[in-house]
């Protein structure tokens, strides 16, 4: 039998602690979210339901988005065992400079639609956290406004070559002049893809008030005093063209885009020339031909072709046929900082996050992205500290199975099976 006494009060004193209340309820949230997946929550509850679903969305029945989320969740990790793994470095190398993290923050258009710091506040925590930024044509934010705002950091610009050529070459100049580093030229947007939510919720820039919009925005005052109470939204680096958002959408994704415009904007950049959007071996072939400094597996995070590969997927393959050509990166579907080590130790050289940011920026501006940046980051550590690999270069594919839940027919076995 267990001897039982009332307790006293010095031993309840160590137990009756409370922690300090934090009358800041916007840190108060923050603090409390530990996934991505907890600041997609809070941000859903404070952005209207078109912004929100934006970002959120993708093309069509979101299929190729569903898929790369689901390759990530099907790794396998295989750990070492007795390393010394008391210090873990999370630095590397990538387009000729550092980055503290082997990530970046990838380019959004809209950005300030989903609150109103937009590409400043990523482009700031970026600089904060000595990782890349890269800002889309279809930002909100001028080129020099993003370098004002992340001066010492490295920042890159992601290029639509528009059917008016001139204006996607003086996106270029303006860029290499204000010192971005590195260019994203995109090839998967000959046209936009079909992103449903977007048609179903009436999305437009300026949002449209409808009664929809104002029931929607009756819980979430504080995004329309933002929004109503700072400059109107527009693409900052395509102002000078004047135009609906329509005729600006149109001029920026051109199906006669082709190999003699990589030519030219290699020309007039002086900067790493980056190819975005690759999606198959022969393609990687072809680039690392031709001399491109890198190429980024993607496939616009599901919102263009619906049922496209899984970049993940395509990474091993890729990298045994172009690796040492050039260095290959990775976006799409990446929501922890284990989807970023799984990708190195499948030999990505840098990863990128497009969502898991803005999740962040909406549910609480810049101090949002930082917590995102640090919940990253602390995944990515411990990741390496229970795999027992102190650095990104120690990470190989012996650290890494890739479950398949979809796999290609094979047609002769079909053809060969009994009837």
């Amino acid at each position: 039998m267990v001897k039982r006494q009332l307790p006293k009060p010095r031993d309840l004193a160590p137990l009756m602690q409370f922690k300090k209340f934090d009358f800041n309820a916007s840190r108060r949230r923050l603090s409390a979210a530990l996934t991505i997946e907890d600041l997609r929550t809070i941000a859903k509850r404070r952005t209207p339901k078109a912004a929100f679903d934006y970002t959120d969305g993708a093309a069509e029945g979101e299929l190729s988005l569903s898929r790369a989320r689901q390759a990530f969740e099907d790794v396998e990790f295989n750990p070492s065992i007795l390393r010394d793994v008391s210090q873990v470095d999370t630095s590397t190398e990538v387009f000729g400079g550092p980055s503290a993290l082997p990530f970046g923050i990838a380019p959004t258009g809209f950005t300030r639609l989903m609150q109103t710091e937009g590409e400043i506040a990523g482009a700031s925590a970026a600089g904060a956290a000595g990782i890349p930024f890269t800002l889309s044509t279809l930002g909100t934010t001028s080129i020099e406004d993003v370098k004002a705002a992340n001066p010492h950091g490295r920042n890159w610009f992601q290029l639509y070559v528009m059917k008016e050529r001139e204006i996607s070459y003086g996106l270029t100049e303006r860029a290499a002049a204000a010192g971005f580093d590195t260019i994203f030229f995109t090839v998967d947007t000959p046209v936009a893809g079909a992103r449903l939510r977007d048609k179903r919720n009436g999305f437009s820039i300026p949002p449209a008030l409808s009664l929809g919009t104002i029931i929607n925005a009756i819980p979430r005052p504080w995004w329309w005093m933002d929004f109503l109470t700072t400059p109107p939204l527009e693409f900052a680096s395509l102002s000078s063209t004047g135009g609906t958002v329509g005729e600006l959408l149109d001029k920026a994704m051109d199906p006669s885009i082709n190999f003699e415009d990589l030519k030219i904007i290699r020309e007039l950049f002086p900067g790493k020339l980056v190819v975005k959007g690759v999606q198959n071996v022969e393609d990687a072939k072809k680039l690392a031909d031709l001399g491109v400094d890198g190429i980024v597996l993607s496939n616009h995070g599901g919102r263009q072709l619906d049922r496209a590969p899984v970049p993940f997927y395509l990474l091993p393959d890729v990298v045994r046929e172009v690796g040492q050509d050039l260095e290959v990166t990775l976006d799409t579907g990446i929501m922890n900082g284990a989807d970023i080590v799984a990708s190195l130790a499948l030999g990505a050289k840098f990863t990128f996050i497009g969502r898991a940011y803005l999740y962040g920026l909406m549910a609480g501006g810049r101090p949002g992205v930082d917590r995102a940046i640090e919940i990253l980051k602390d995944q990515i550590e411990r990741t390496m500290k229970l795999l027992e690999v102190p650095s990104i270069e120690e990470l190989e594919p012996k650290h890494v199975t890739q479950l398949h839940r979809l796999m290609p027919r094979n047609s002769q076995t079909l053809v060969d099976q009994p009837q």
